[in-house]
């Protein structure tokens, strides 16, 4: 595959995947050291665009001079944005919390040229869920998909409890392609 003119500033298996899909391969893959810390009464929206771009500034400022392609993706019930999971207690109550539930998923893309022009596409994608029976939840759990990521895998497992899916697939994976092409293709980064 031939590489493309970009830093990825992500180490996201999923991400790096999603881009190969497409038939893109980052030069170079940088994942952005930040504070993913939420600010006080922050919304869903601005915290994942803000994440992004501050991903996006990071590796622009350790590699100046090159296009940075950045992306966060978080999932939110109401206003309540789910991090990533460090046992599986935490996962558990992720999992009850979204079982029988509509949920969003949030995915923001954001690319800073060799200029340092920035341009970012936010993604918002509804994802319903079956109610899980017990057995079903804490199969789910101590099945360990979930380790690392927000939330869940789509792609895994828990794909066969998804009742309905408005939005990006590929955003919930972790990646909106559609906009991502469209941001790459816009700087002839091809």
């Amino acid at each position: 595959m031939k590489v493309q003119d970009f830093i990825l500033a992500s180490g996201s298996a999923q991400r790096i995947a999603l881009l190969r899909q497409i038939g893109y391969e980052p030069k170079e893959i940088f994942p952005a050291d930040i504070d993913e810390s939420c600010m006080p009464s922050e919304q869903p929206l601005p915290y994942v665009r803000r994440m992004a771009l501050s991903k996006a500034k990071r590796v622009a400022e350790l590699k100046p001079d090159e296009n940075i392609l950045a992306c966060d993706t978080v999932v939110t019930v109401g206003k309540r944005i789910l991090h990533k999971s460090q046992n599986e207690d935490e996962q558990r109550k992720v999992m009850q919390l979204l079982s029988g539930r509509t949920h969003k998923v949030i995915s923001s893309v954001c690319l800073i040229n060799k200029v340092g022009k920035v341009t970012q596409r936010t993604v918002t994608t509804r994802v319903s869920m079956k109610h899980l029976s017990r057995d079903e939840l804490e199969n789910y759990v101590k099945d360990g998909e979930w380790k690392g990521v927000c939330g869940y895998k789509i792609e895994g497992k828990l794909a066969g409890y998804v009742t309905r899916l408005v939005g990006s697939y590929s955003s919930v994976v972790g990646l909106p392609l559609h906009e991502t092409l469209n941001l790459l293709n816009g700087e002839n980064i091809k």
